[in-house]
């Protein structure tokens, strides 16, 4: 899409979003109100909104679809955020992990399936911010955590789609583990302990 001057409006609700990401303990309460703002339904904020409605699959996700999902991601994200070696990064990727499954998403076979959502979503994940911000480094990292947060549940399972190599150079394994933690919490009726070993395992595996 052409860049356009983005107006004060726009910044405005970008750095309320950012507000509430890093003081809120449940943001998902604000977020919710955004679904009424007009600017929020228009390019960039879409980007996040076209979650509201994205289908997902209910074996996998029985909280609904993508926007519940990652207002669960948001607010258990909120909870660790302390733990993350840069909070602002960390809620930014929370917020925006899933943006790459509106226009991945797709029934196969019966199937609700959102393949390369992860690689899809760095692209717009870093589209976003560079609407709104030049800070590089952010950008950046944001946009890499976005890429591997998938790689939590791929490392343990030994799955094919693995970037062990992309992970190591491009982002912080930690980093990865924790918002892989806040992803899978991000479901409802998970079990926190075999999550917990299973961010420990993926951790032993890739500093080997």
């Amino acid at each position: 899409m052409e860049m356009r001057q983005k107006s004060s409006e726009e910044n405005r609700l970008f750095q309320e979003i950012e507000k509430h990401l890093l003081e809120d303990e449940e943001p998902s309460r604000y977020l919710e109100q955004l679904l009424q703002v007009k600017e929020f339904k228009e390019y960039p904020f879409e980007l996040i909104y076209k979650l509201k409605g994205t289908e997902q699959s209910p074996t996998h996700h029985p909280e609904g679809d993508a926007w519940n999902h990652m207002l669960l991601v948001v607010d258990n994200a909120a909870k660790v955020k302390k733990s993350s070696k840069n909070p602002l990064v960390f809620m930014w990727a929370a917020l925006l992990h899933d943006v790459g499954k509106p226009s991945t998403t797709k029934i196969r076979k019966g199937k609700v399936t959102a393949y390369d959502h992860d690689k899809e979503g760095a692209k717009l994940a870093r589209e976003f911010l560079c609407y709104f911000i030049d800070k590089e480094d952010v950008i950046n990292e944001v946009a890499n955590l976005v890429r591997y947060h998938m790689h939590l549940l791929f490392v343990v399972k030994n799955l094919p789609f693995v970037d062990k190599k992309g992970l190591l150079k491009k982002t912080d394994i930690n980093e990865v583990a924790l918002l892989g933690y806040c992803d899978r919490m991000g479901r409802k009726n998970q079990d926190k302990q075999k999550i917990q070993a299973d961010m420990k395992q993926f951790i032993k595996i890739m500093t080997k």
